[in-house]
């Protein structure tokens, strides 16, 4: 590999990973709060809010991420006016936003549902509220049960943030590409791989270390 020209176009898949790791921290942070209210709203007793979650998860989980992202970007506009037109990053943030809160949902509402139901009657004779049984007795435990397939989740999303580069956001691999179809030269994607394994990886050293905290956590209080 020539190493002057992987100097060259450092800099700019530099700045595309920046822009990456932007989208996936924006999404992180918004998803994974947005996607508890839509899991405790699946199995609650009144229907509406019920079938209006379910009804959320199955639309978001049961289409494509880029359809999605077309739709917000694209379709948005079309349809209901240039007030809705956005910036690319605005509309990727907002689709993976909505998209892996869906993702979440399901994966809190098993944790809830993996949780003893003789806890819930623990907690009803003790006089607790169904608010306050999911706060103070469900939830806690749940967190430890989801940890494994929200990390799972977390380390697809770094790689889905490719995705955005359909509606033009200058993220890592539209960085390779530009340089590749500048240069006709792949070396780029071989960098663009390497950083990406390199995310992948310290994102799964994460996630192993959470599990093993939360798991000793877990056992204490059993």
């Amino acid at each position: 590999m020539n190493l002057e020209y992987i100097q060259a176009i450092l800099p700019a898949l530099l700045k595309g990973t920046w822009q990456t790791l932007q989208v996936f921290f924006l999404t992180l942070v918004l998803s994974l709060p947005l996607g508890l209210p839509f899991a405790l709203g699946s199995i609650s007793r009144f229907f509406p809010v019920r079938f209006l979650s379910k009804a959320y998860i199955w639309v978001f989980r049961g289409t494509p991420l880029m359809l999605q992202l077309f739709f917000v970007y694209y379709g948005l506009p079309i349809m209901f006016g240039p007030a809705f037109r956005m910036e690319n990053t605005v509309a990727a943030v907002l689709t993976f936003t909505m998209n892996y809160a869906a993702y979440f949902a399901e994966i809190y509402r098993a944790g809830v549902q993996s949780i003893d139901h003789g806890q819930h009657e623990a907690a009803k004779t003790l006089g607790f509220s169904r608010w306050q049984t999911m706060r103070i007795i469900i939830i806690p435990q749940t967190i430890a049960r989801v940890i494994p397939p929200v990390s799972n989740e977390v380390i697809t999303l770094i790689k889905d943030t490719a995705l955005v580069t359909a509606i033009g956001v200058g993220e890592l691999l539209k960085a390779a590409k530009d340089a590749n179809n500048r240069d006709v030269n792949p070396t780029a994607f071989f960098i663009a791989a390497v950083i990406y394994l390199a995310l992948t990886f310290l994102l799964t050293l994460l996630s192993q270390w959470c599990e093993k905290r939360f798991s000793r956590h877990e056992r204490k209080e059993a």
